[in-house]
């Protein structure tokens, strides 16, 4: 294990204990929340589709949470793997192919457990992962987080060898205007250090690329406080397909 996972494992146990007596408050905080805000459905439509009509074609899965299930659009196609999909074809003049598997509250383990298994039986070029958000609701650790990604790129790299991955940032909880303070404080600093987790675990791995050029965002870009709207997926993934092709160049 690695220093810097090792440093990121110490400083969440330590915060951890500071927190443990405000733990009732910060747990009846977060299901008032829960119960003002509601529950929105994932989006409907197809999850499937193609963007583009280019000469090359570019096969893209997109997995993850409440962002790939469309919780805050009324369409798939608008949540976030449709958006980096039609962005994608725009960016490359490729025809895009895209497939989205989302469900909404899940972790990086139940990913393994449940999506996993309903992924394509298919090749893919490129893999977009967004996870995280419910990772740090969960209060999972650095360290669970990390290996949990890990082993769910290995998985999807044992299907799809060549394909590129990119990982969505961690949801930065700090501009979730539903959230209230000092809940919204604590959920911060887990999404920090999941998000320097995951720059630090994705520098390691070959044709791996997390996101890292996170923006504050405007009141505008949420639906519900919380989940994007259509307009915040849409600036999302555009700047996210920006980020890879940059990436992409920098290597050519």
């Amino acid at each position: 294990m690695k220093q810097d996972i090792r440093k990121l494992q110490n400083r969440y146990l330590v915060r951890g204990l500071c927190v443990l007596p405000f733990t009732p408050f910060l747990y009846l905080q977060g299901q008032y929340t829960r119960f003002r805000v509601g529950r929105l459905p994932d989006a409907e439509g197809e999850s499937s589709g193609t963007f583009g009509n280019g000469h090359k074609t570019l096969r893209l899965l997109a997995i993850g949470e409440s962002t790939v299930a469309g919780v805050g659009v009324e369409n798939i196609k608008d949540a976030l793997g449709g958006r980096f999909a039609y962005h994608l074809s725009k960016k490359t003049d490729a025809t895009v192919q895209w497939h989205s598997i989302g469900v909404s509250g899940i972790t990086v383990k139940r990913t393994l457990e449940e999506i996993l298994p309903e992924v394509p039986d298919e090749k893919f070029d490129l893999v977009l992962i967004a996870l995280g958000g419910n990772d740090v609701f969960s209060l999972n650790s650095p360290v669970a987080f990390r290996n949990g990604m890990s082993d769910l790129i290995d998985r999807l790299r044992n299907r799809s060898p060549d394909a590129g991955v990119v990982l969505a940032n961690v949801p930065m909880i700090r501009d979730a205007i539903a959230l209230p303070h000092p809940l919204k404080y604590v959920l911060t600093q887990l999404a920090k250090m999941q998000h320097f987790n995951s720059i630090d675990f994705a520098s390691n791995m070959e044709n791996v690329y997390y996101y890292d050029e996170v923006k504050r965002v405007g009141d505008d870009f949420f639906s519900d406080g919380i989940h994007p709207s259509v307009s915040g997926y849409d600036s999302w993934a555009r700047d996210m397909v920006d980020c890879y092709t940059r990436w992409k160049d920098r290597e050519s």
